[in-house]
Formats: C-alpha cells, structure tokens, sequence
C-alpha cells in the first residue's frame, strides 16, 4: 500500500485529540487519528457525557473498555497465582476524547516542583518554566487572567465559588477554615496548602472534553485530517527498525495504514502492552510471551504509577444536598502537607464529594476522598497475558509498595475524621464510615432499572428514623470495618486502607521520558521510543514520575508540547 498519511495517530484520548488537531493545522501535514472506541462529533455527544455530573458517563459500559481488569493491593511477584489479590475492573475509557470525556471533569496541574523533577530525572527541557507556556496554551480561564493562566485556548476552566456551594460543600470548607487551611480562590494560582473552589473543564455546565475542545466542526473540516472511530489497531508495521504503520480492524473488516511516523497515544496501560506486542520491551518477558525482541527496553510497562486514595463517608441531611445551581458534585478541594517521610509541599489531596453515585443512595451519601498527591510507589506495572492483540494485559498497580504512601493515608483518615466532628459539619452529616470502592459499589452503580429501583426503595428508607438508617448503613453500606474499629486501632486501620485503597484512575509512567544512560527510559524527551525510528509514545505513559495533579490536563500539555517539538522537526 502506498504511504498515505505523514502521521498516524494511535488513540483519539486526551493526547490524541490535541496531537490531531495541532498537527493538522499545517495543511501539507496528512493525519490519521484512530479511536477504538465510538465517535463524538458535534451535535451527536450523548447527554450522558455533556453532564456536568460525571457519574454517569463514568460508570457507562458503553464508554469502557470492559474486559480490562486490575490488581491493586501489593503483589508479592513471588507468590503464586492463588495468593494474588483479587482483580478489580478497571473505567478505562474507551471513547473518543478518552477520560476526558468520562473522567471527572477536574483542570489541575500539579506543582512547579514536580516538572523541575521531570527535568532532573533526564526528561530535558520539561522543567515548570517549560511547560507553563503549554499550560496556559491549552484553557481559556473563565475567572482568572493573570502570568499563570491563558486565555485563548480550547479548553474553557472555571470554578464554582463559595457563595454558590451547597451547604455539604460550605460546611466543609467551615471544617477546613477551622483547622487552620487558608482559602486560595484559585487552585491554579501559586501552589500552596490550603482550600478552593475545584478547578474543572466545564462551561456553562456542560463538559468540554479534549474531543470537544480540540476536534471541533472546523477543525474536523481540514482535509488533511482523517478520523477514524471504532477502529482498534492490531498490530505495529515495520521495515527493519523503522515503524512504517499499523494493521487496524475497522467495522469488522482488517486494513493497513502507512505513514512517516506513528504515534501511541493509547494510555499507561494500552501503549506499553501496544510496544510489548511489536517486541519493544523487557527480553525475558517477551521470549516467555513467544515474541521475537525486536528492542530490549527494560522500562516498557514497568513503574506504573497512581494516586492511592481512600475515603471517609457519610449521610447527608436532606437540607444539604445538591443544588439548584448546579450538578457539580465536587465543588470544594483541599491541599495540605502531611510532613511525614520528607514529602514536600502538598503532598495530599483532598475532594468534598457532594453525591458519590448517579442513584438515588448515591444522593445521600458525601464523602471526603483523600489521595496521596506525591506518589512515591512506582512498582506496578503493565505485562502482557497474551500475545493476541484482543487479550487484555496483566495490571498490577501496587498501590501502597511504599511504606510512606500507607503512612500518610493512614494519617489522612484520622485527618478527616476529625473533620466530622466540627459542628458545622456535623449540622449537615451524621454515620460516617470507612468507605472503599468494592465491587458491591460498583455493581450498584451500574446504570440500569434494575438498580434505579432498588436505590429509589433504599433511598426512602434512609430518610427514614435514624435507628433505621444506622442499621442500613452498617449492614448494607458498610465493608468490614467500622469508625470505631479503625480509629480506635492501627492494625485495623492499616488493614482497611491496604484493602481499600484504589487509585483515582491518573495510570501513568509506563514508557517514561528519560535521558540516553537511564536504562529504563522508554523515550527521549519528544517521545521518541529507543532505538526505533518512526515512532513516538505521547500520552501519560511518558510521564518520569505522577505530577501532584489530576492528569488530564498533564496529558493535554504534554501533547501540546510534543507538537509543536514535530512540527518545528525536532
């Protein structure tokens, strides 16, 4: 076949939807964008992912790649296959725009210290002073105009401030104000500890994912600009050590593309396993796969990194719930800085989470969600089950392999339980709980009729006399462990946050950026892959280490710096 494209994009995400629209803006430049998952063209973006609620999108099968399954409890890589923790499915999306346009609509970048740490780790010219300018290219910043924040750019952020929070959500910014936190109207202001209004990608309560903002009527217009939806790639092509395309089933059928260069923008978990099954990657791990080595890089689907969270739940009084306003359920962060183990400055996060499902018992229920910001466990990995393009990898995310990452969520659940007790909170909560995202919750939060009439019947018995909802909450709500159990005892907390803990769905690092003597750089840094010509890995997989951030916006300024590196031909 002959070359039709100068790039091929693997993957319509976060980083594929901005590499596609930024590339094709020189005319003379063919780009083919590849999703495998269903198109969102304007006018045909399904309400469920416009919602400025994001619980539905989330947890709509539609939108998944369904069959993808996860460890995320310490795996001991001795131990046999009866002693690994149990497999957890995995909300990766699979759609146009990626987890941008399921994810939880959250616009934040991280720390200034945590580029300076990409630069140092061997990721050159990555430093805060570098990626600012990319930063501020992507957003159109609905409040603030100042040196950190741009203005035109495609995707709009704003903040629901304080007069505007519903009374869960101002009652716990009464309960930080009370512990000592500073209030920062603007979470992307200077990095420091305190609490906000929660940054989001969201204009006039509507999402405005990567998809959206970036692959726009007129941009998807350009005749240079090819997309292609629900088209899975199979295969890498090659010419000795130079990627010259990919083999795709698109509507049933197998075709071939060629192109200049291709590009994986697949995610932490799809790109790895994509060089993985083109024999790039670790030798041993590809002869016990079957799969001639084509490039020994050690580092391909190793140091898979999260942010470890857990949370502290309750019941929320009728009088506080929602709002009129608006269907955020997220309206008021916290950063603070636990000081344990040398961790830096915010090193932990915190979301007053108003509603915690799409249902009716998820209306009642608030939680203060509490991550680790500054990651330091980075033993998990990607590996493949199978060789077969169709078979899922083998993800294990050994969230808390770090002692340190386990002390300070420990800490923070004391932290937030705490919180409860201030009168303020405690006028709009009562039954505070461990909570944990179990598959029960899972299988609950399936959208389906089923399920809206069972929460509808439990809903009204939660409302019901307080003896009743305590013993609901204890008997149907609640996993194993009670307030009194963990803070009343460390074991128990140490054993609740191990069981709990799931990361807040920021996989990256996987094919990290590094320098030429660092043997587990995966890519230079314009994500170029060692050692192959032709092809780059560009999305949160090349991140050298988990930014203290959402990482959509990471991803999206990641993409754009690496196309302008292409188009400048560097």
């Amino acid at each position: 076949m002959a070359m039709n494209f100068d790039t091929i994009i693997v993957g319509g995400g976060s980083a594929g939807s901005v590499l596609a629209n930024r590339l094709s803006a020189r005319s003379a430049h063919r780009v083919l964008l590849l999703e495998a998952g269903q198109d969102m063209p304007h006018g045909k973006v399904p309400e469920v992912i416009l919602d400025s609620y994001p619980g539905t999108a989330y947890l709509d099968t539609r939108f998944h790649w369904t069959d993808l399954k996860v460890t995320t409890q310490v795996v001991s890589h001795n131990a046999p296959d009866s002693a690994r923790p149990p497999l957890r499915k995995y909300e990766q999306a699979r759609v146009l725009g990626g987890g941008s346009s399921i994810n939880g609509q959250l616009a934040n970048r991280g720390a200034p210290g945590d580029y300076d740490e990409w630069h140092s780790r061997g990721a050159a010219g990555w430093n805060w002073n570098a990626v600012l300018p990319y930063f501020k290219k992507i957003e159109r910043d609905m409040d603030f105009d100042d040196s950190y924040h741009g203005q035109t750019g495609r995707i709009p952020v704003r903040r629901i401030h304080r007069e505007h929070w519903n009374k869960y959500s101002k009652a716990v910014g009464e309960a930080f104000h009370a512990a000592g936190y500073e209030f920062l109207p603007d979470q992307n202001g200077e990095f420091k500890d305190g609490y906000f209004p929660v940054t989001m990608s969201n204009a006039y309560e509507r999402r405005v994912s990567a998809a959206i903002g970036y692959l726009d009527p007129a941009t998807r217009q350009r005749e240079n600009l090819t997309i292609l939806a629900q088209t899975q790639v199979t295969q890498l092509l090659f010419d000795g050590q130079r990627c010259v395309g990919v083999k795709a089933q698109s509507g049933g059928r197998k075709t071939e593309f060629r192109g200049n260069e291709v590009i994986v923008s697949s995610g932490a978990i799809h790109s790895p396993a994509h060089l993985l099954r083109a024999g790039i990657g670790p030798a041993m791990h590809l002869r016990e796969m079957g799969i001639d080595v084509r490039v020994n890089l050690a580092g391909v689907g190793q140091r898979l990194m999260d942010h470890p969270s857990i949370a502290v739940a309750s019941f929320i009084a009728p009088h506080a719930r929602g709002g009129e306003f608006t269907r955020r359920h997220i309206l008021v962060g916290l950063r603070y800085s636990s000081g344990i183990g040398g961790a830096p400055q915010g090193d932990m996060f915190v979301a007053g989470v108003t509603k915690s499902a799409w249902h009716a018992v998820g209306e009642q229920i608030a939680s203060m969600i509490i991550f680790v910001n500054k990651t330091y466990s980075q033993s998990g990995q990607v590996k493949l089950a199978s060789a077969d393009w169709n078979v899922e990898p083998t993800v294990d995310f050994n969230l808390l392999s770090d002692g340190r990452d386990l002390a300070r969520l420990m800490d923070g659940f004391k932290r937030m339980a705490a919180m409860h007790d201030h009168h303020a909170h405690r006028a709009v909560t009562s039954n505070p709980f461990p909570a944990s995202y179990s598959d029960k919750v899972r299988q609950i939060g399936t959208v389906n009729a089923r399920n809206k009439i069972l929460t509808s019947i439990m809903a009204r018995l939660l409302d019901g006399p307080a003896p009743l909802r305590r013993f609901l909450i204890e008997k149907l709500i609640m996993e194993d462990y009670t307030m009194a159990d963990v803070l009343g005892d460390d074991a128990k907390l140490e054993a609740f946050v191990r069981k709990a803990a799931v990361g807040v769905w920021h996989a990256s690092c996987t094919c990290r950026m590094g320098a030429a003597d660092d043997p587990m750089a995966v890519t230079g840094n314009t994500g170029r892959v060692r050692g192959i010509a032709g092809l780059r890995v560009v999305d949160a997989s090349i991140f050298p280490v988990v930014p203290r951030a959402n990482t959509n916006f990471p991803t999206m300024m990641t993409a754009e710096k690496i196309a302008d590196a292409i188009l400048e031909g560097r």
